[in-house]
């Protein structure tokens, strides 16, 4: 018998999972009333549908995967120390016509980004694509815009200042059917403490 998700139809072949960093709640209220301006003043409702991250990576995999990648990932994240980020500002990025919070620090990404590279084979043993993982860390305020909204926007958003820090302490893995659906979260990572390791 074909297993049922929760929400009654049949469960997907595979899910889209992102491994993602959320900002403390003074911060995170600040980009998600930054997300709802942007949508009220801009006439974009996904701008506020989605919630303040940073995506480390992103990958497909089925969910009889879920326990060995936990494992993995665990590991490899509780080696990397926790680290912070300061926000300064908005850009866009005109190919995906997305406006984003700009992330000063990309480093501690990158290095996060290197040592999960080891979970790649694994999830191509399995017949799935490489994890997308972070090159130019930030926070989407509004992907995939029309290209008059992307211009104004920008240039709007362009004069604007926004500088914020926040502590990573740990990621939060999630899983969706598509890029439309609520995310469910699956587990949590906690980084080591500075010095412990």
């Amino acid at each position: 018998m074909v297993p049922k998700s929760d929400f009654g139809f049949h469960a997907p072949k595979f899910y889209e999972y992102l491994l993602v960093v959320h900002p403390n709640e003074e911060i995170f209220n600040q980009l998600k009333a930054e997300k709802e301006n942007f949508s009220s003043e801009y006439n974009v409702s996904i701008a506020k549908k989605t919630l303040p991250h940073i995506t480390v990576a992103n990958f497909l995999a089925k969910e009889t995967m879920e326990g060995t990648l936990i494992k993995w990932m665990h590991k490899i994240i509780s080696s990397q120390q926790s680290f912070d980020v300061m926000i300064n500002n908005f850009s866009g990025f005109p190919s995906s016509k997305t406006v984003y919070a700009r992330i000063q620090n990309h480093e501690p990404f990158k290095q996060l980004a290197t040592s999960l590279k080891t979970i790649n084979t694994y999830i191509n043993d399995n017949g799935f694509p490489n994890a997308r993982l972070i090159n130019h860390p930030h926070m989407t305020i509004a992907r995939s815009l029309q290209q008059n909204v992307y211009e104004k926007a920008i240039m709007d958003y362009s004069r604007k200042t926004f500088n914020a820090s926040f502590m990573v302490d740990e990621l939060i893995l999630l899983k969706r059917v598509n890029q439309y659906d609520k995310c469910k979260q699956v587990s949590v990572f906690k980084l080591s403490e500075p010095g412990l390791n």
